[in-house]
């Protein structure tokens, strides 16, 4: 995820979620608590993971006619708190989102990619865990490039996210609520690598 240098309010007063949901697109931020937390760009790994998993998302959902979006759509996942998943996913044959505006329905999967600081894990792994289960998304990915792990927590009954799925390298087709989906974990890990290692990446041929 993009990470927050700092939590500030706009104009020195608490910021509502339809009032952040109105800024301008070039106004970035998540609503924590009232108060908008600046971010950073985040790394080309980062994105690389992102568009690696958007692409397989879609090329599954393009059948099914589900929706996916990137980084930049906002949820208002409890009062006074407004987040941005790096990727949001509604299934086929569910609810759908407003097409403008701060999002109230809940996509079915959120999927954030972890970045390497302490707090970036913290707040992936600990804040927007919570955030996600009070605003019922069923299943909540988190994925990190620095130790190689893909996670996907599934919402219970008593609004709480236990393990559904942990693995570090394979060929997955085994995702729960997407039937037909394939994450080839190893295809992911060697685009990064590609990338972090650019001398061991082999050209075409």
């Amino acid at each position: 995820m993009r990470h927050a240098v700092q939590a500030r309010p706009l104009d020195g007063s608490v910021v509502g979620v339809e009032e952040w949901g109105a800024l301008p697109e070039d106004q970035e931020g998540e609503l924590v608590d009232g108060r908008i937390e600046e971010e950073e760009v985040p790394s080309y790994l980062h994105e690389v993971v992102v568009a690696w998993l958007i692409w397989t998302l879609r090329s599954w959902l393009v059948r099914h006619r589900g929706l996916i979006a990137g980084s930049d759509a906002k949820f208002a996942t409890r009062p006074g708190c407004g987040r941005k998943p790096d990727i949001s996913v509604y299934l086929p044959g569910g609810a759908t989102p407003p097409a403008r505006g701060v999002i109230s329905v809940p996509p079915d999967i959120a999927v954030e990619v972890v970045s390497p600081t302490p707090r970036d894990a913290q707040r992936d792994r600990v804040e927007k865990l919570a955030d996600y289960a009070a605003f019922g998304v069923r299943w909540y990915w988190i994925v990190d490039p620095q130790l190689r792990t893909f996670e996907l927590l599934e919402l219970g009954a008593d609004g709480r996210y236990v393990h559904a799925l942990a693995a570090a390298a394979g060929r997955r087709t085994d995702i729960p609520g997407c039937p037909g989906l394939v994450v080839d974990l190893d295809d992911l890990w060697a685009e990064a690598d590609a990338l972090e290692n650019p001398s061991t990446a082999t050209g075409p041929g």
